[in-house]
């Protein structure tokens, strides 16, 4: 007995499901191999790593030239050891440029966050400035301590001299009133 036939309703303008492969795709943590591209590339840009490395290619480069007990696993072209660097720069040039590229997306964060604060701290700046304008205004229509201590010294001066040549109070502190005679 023959097996009936799926209808597929295949369009051309819509993708269709995504397809697996023979093996399963390995998932690595981008934030993990973030940290490890990072501490890479920190690790070869040190002192250390360059003396190390001096160290392992003369001593590489004795042995091969010299031989120990008579084997050389690559004679002097140093084919092996030149395969050996190339690998390493096609492993490095990329784990320096993805820390790199982190450390980049971490500037840019930082500095976003301080444009914002720059810019909080400016708009405060603004409104403090404003609110002391304000303030000026307001205390030139009020009677400073300093007005007010002019004032009373005007008044006892004139209270004084009053007193001193014996006349009434008519003009000034009665409020201009003066009294009948």
């Amino acid at each position: 007995m023959a097996r009936p036939r799926k209808q597929v309703d295949e369009r051309l303008d819509t993708p269709g499901p995504p397809r697996r492969g023979f093996l399963p795709r390995p998932k690595a943590d981008p934030d993990r191999f973030g940290r490890f591209a990072e501490g890479f590339a920190r690790s070869m840009g040190t002192a250390n790593f360059i003396f190390w490395m001096t160290l392992f290619v003369a001593i590489w480069i004795t042995v091969n030239v010299i031989g120990v007990f008579g084997f050389r696993w690559d004679p002097y072209p140093f084919i092996l050891l030149n395969l050996f660097f190339s690998t390493q720069a096609s492993y490095a040039s990329p784990l320096i440029l993805l820390a790199t590229n982190r450390q980049e997306a971490r500037d840019r964060i930082a500095m976003e966050a301080d444009r914002k604060q720059t810019a909080q701290s400016r708009a405060d700046m603004d409104f403090l400035a404003r609110e002391i304008a304000a303030l000026r205004s307001r205390l030139g229509d009020l009677a400073t301590r300093d007005y007010i201590r002019s004032e009373l010294r005007d008044l006892l001066e004139e209270l004084d001299r009053r007193e001193v040549t014996g006349l009434p109070e008519a003009d000034g502190a009665a409020g201009g009133r003066g009294e009948p005679s």
